[in-house]
């Protein structure tokens, strides 16, 4: 690879984490939870492929980062839905008024 095309390469990609930065600064707090359950989708699409890399036989260095891949991606998952579940919970149950805790469990106030 020559130099000129490794420049280029990483202009992008510190471009493409910046334009994500500032993107994801702007997101009201209101759609975190749905801006979470997006990310967790997208890493899972991450996980099918990192699995593909990694069990083709394209060599060793192939199949190590692939592994490494599967296990970064996976605990990207695994703590992304950790982290929505217990946002969902502050939603669910709590110490609300009793207005709130009667829509929530059905009984809405008549």
């Amino acid at each position: 690879m020559n130099t000129v095309m490794w420049f280029a390469e990483l202009y992008i990609a510190l471009l493409a984490g910046f334009v994500g930065y500032q993107m994801i600064a702007r997101v009201p707090p209101l759609l975190h939870t749905p801006l979470m359950a997006a990310t967790n989708a997208i890493d899972a699409i991450t996980v099918v492929g990192a699995m593909v890399l990694a069990g083709r036989g394209h060599g060793w260095l192939a199949t190590v980062l692939g592994t490494i891949a599967v296990a970064s991606a996976m605990s990207n998952v695994v703590g992304g839905f950790l982290i929505t579940d217990r946002m969902l919970a502050m939603f669910r149950g709590g110490s609300g008024n009793g207005a709130a805790k009667a829509a929530s469990n059905g009984r809405g106030m008549h």
